[in-house]
């Protein structure tokens, strides 16, 4: 996208989720006439992610050429993952214990949505057995990211070992993957009309501006404990984009686009062609921005699990338990695992909250304090997650560059 576009673009979408905020607030149910506007734009973000994700990891993978450089690449990436996620965390569990926001809390039942409910006995090793699927067509059909992801990676490592017959596959996902992105950029152009929609919508579900307010004050300690460690964290990923991967504050800037759209569309797997596009605009390596991002859109998630870690802290002092050291740092792994195991879809955190509830002997009927807010607070960690990708892309850029012997930014 040329980079005057790419401005104009940025202040549309500024401008969008400003008035879908003022109009939702405002004129509340009313707004839920234009919701399907946001609908429409979600919907069809969603339509391009499985083509894109297969196309790009493929390509990606096989622009690598040694199979061998996979394994370093790899490593690194989750290794930048697993950190950060672990940091967010350990952010979460700190600010819990500092504000203390379910202390003196009156716990009021509320009804558990189905999603939930239905997922009362996942574990670890449920998030282990969904890194594979007997059915890629229907992995597909329900945006099962990460087995789609692990066949790419797989399947373009093979690619690389059959000689010529190897080489005509891969520019054809190259192909695939050049027109996903200009199909991408044609979509950017409805963002502002999208987003709008879909701010508004919302605001208008949560029943306009003095409803949605009350419902934040029910449980405004819990929400300033998650938007504040939220902030931290994404000023530490900001030190490391300077510290580690050698970027300034033009790479942030450069971000914009597909952060405001996260917040929009509350989903990160929906806004990765976007955070793609963007990064990639960034002058980041093409391979790590075809790697490491359609990956990071399903295991890197730092705004979920430092949510699901102070969330259950906050059930927890709700009921008046007080969890141990022990029974925090189990809070530390289990919110940790369960990050990478939420799919890059709205809402994802309350289902695998369930792990963490489960973990520590938590009644799950304390997700019910969250409800009112979580699709608040969901698009604010969904933009930490995206940014936590993007920098991840940044990180692993530097470090092809200096693997290549090139120059760094």
């Amino acid at each position: 996208m040329p980079h005057r576009h790419a401005i104009i673009l940025l202040v549309l979408i500024v401008i969008g989720v400003l008035a879908g905020v003022m109009a939702g607030w405002i004129w509340g149910p009313a707004m839920l006439k234009v919701a399907w506007l946001g609908d429409l734009f979600l919907t069809t973000l969603k339509m391009l992610i499985v083509p894109l994700i297969i196309a790009a990891v493929i390509s990606g993978v096989a622009s690598l050429g040694d199979v061998r450089k996979l394994g370093r690449i790899g490593g690194a990436t989750l290794l930048y993952y697993f950190t950060t996620t672990g940091i967010a965390v350990f952010i979460g569990l700190v600010m819990v214990n500092i504000i203390q926001p379910g202390a003196g809390l009156e716990f009021g039942s509320s009804e558990i949505p189905q999603e939930v409910l239905a997922k009362g006995d996942t574990s670890v090793s449920d998030i282990l057995l969904s890194l594979v699927t007997p059915n890629l067509i229907a992995a597909a059909a329900d945006t099962q990211l990460l087995p789609l992801i692990i066949f790419s990676i797989l399947f373009s490592a093979a690619l690389t070992t059959i000689g010529k017959r190897g080489t005509h596959v891969i520019e054809f996902f190259n192909g695939v993957n050049d027109a996903m992105m200009k199909l991408v950029i044609w979509l950017m152009y409805f963002a502002p009309i999208g987003i709008f929609a879909l701010v508004a919508g919302r605001l208008g579900k949560a029943g306009g501006g003095e409803q949605f307010l009350a419902e934040i004050m029910a449980v405004g300690w819990h929400v300033l404990t998650v938007l504040s460690g939220l902030a931290i964290h994404f000023i530490v990923l900001l030190l490391i984009l300077y510290f580690v991967a050698g970027r300034g504050l033009d790479y942030l800037v450069g971000m914009l686009r597909a952060l405001f759209t996260a917040f929009g569309t509350a989903s990160s797997s929906a806004t990765l062609p976007l955070t793609m596009e963007c990064v990639r605009e960034n002058k980041v390596d093409d391979r790590a921005v075809r790697f490491v991002l359609p990956l990071g859109s399903t295991v890197n998630m730092d705004g979920t699990a430092l949510y699901e870690a102070a969330a259950v802290m906050f059930i927890a002092q709700a009921y008046g338990i007080d969890l141990t050291i022990g029974q925090q740092v189990v809070v530390f792994i289990t919110a940790t695992l369960a990050a990478i195991g939420a799919a890059g879809i709205p809402e994802a955190g309350l289902v695998t909250m369930i792990i963490v509830l489960n973990a520590v002997g938590l009644p799950l009927e304390g997700i019910g304090l969250l409800l009112a807010v979580d699709w608040f607070l969901d698009r604010f960690r969904t933009s930490v997650n995206v940014w936590g990708d993007s920098v991840g892309a940044a990180v692993i850029d530097r470090l092809l560059r200096k693997n290549n012997g090139g120059v760094d930014h």
